[in-house]
């Protein structure tokens, strides 16, 4: 009998096809208007933060960490966080996120921010962007606006507007 457990692993290349599916089956047609996502469009994702999970062989969940600016300071953006929803509520996405929190803060990042909601993703350290310290590009409402510092500091100096990341 195959071994059925979760398998946390990092995102490679190949998995880009099953994640797509994943949030599409997740998240809607409707997710390319969000403005999280348009700050992710042409930014690929850190596929050293980033990661999936697998029970099996079966995708059942993923997370990504790009690369994005706050003012002048380059920080992470995490998200899309996806989980099939007939493995919801197992602990799949809280063990993505941290997963990828600690690589992050392994590799010498400040800070991560996310669009997302106060009430899943603080305990897992994130906390609400003090208000008027960012300016996110499109509608988004504050309160859903978080942060999650990796440093003691991480917030320190932040300000401003929300941008991609210039690639090299």
């Amino acid at each position: 009998m195959a071994d059925l457990s979760l398998v946390l692993a990092p995102q490679t290349a190949a998995d880009q096809a099953a994640i797509d599916k994943l949030d599409e089956r997740v998240f809607g047609p409707g997710r390319f208007a969000r403005s999280a996502y348009r700050l992710r469009e042409g930014v690929p994702a850190d596929l050293r933060l980033s990661y999936i999970a697998r029970v099996g062989t079966y995708l059942v969940g993923a997370n990504r960490m790009t690369h994005i600016r706050c003012g002048e300071t380059p920080v992470l953006l995490l998200g899309p966080l996806s989980v099939e929803p007939a493995f919801r509520s197992s602990g799949i996405g809280e063990a993505l996120v941290n997963r990828s929190l600690e690589a992050a803060r392994a590799a010498g990042h400040r800070l991560v921010i996310l669009v997302g909601d106060l009430a899943y993703y603080q305990r897992m350290g994130f906390r609400p962007v003090p208000e008027g310290r960012l300016i996110f590009p499109g509608p988004v409402d504050p309160a859903r606006l978080l942060y999650c510092p990796l440093a003691e500091d991480g917030l320190d100096g932040l300000s401003g507007r929300v941008s991609k990341a210039r690639l090299a």
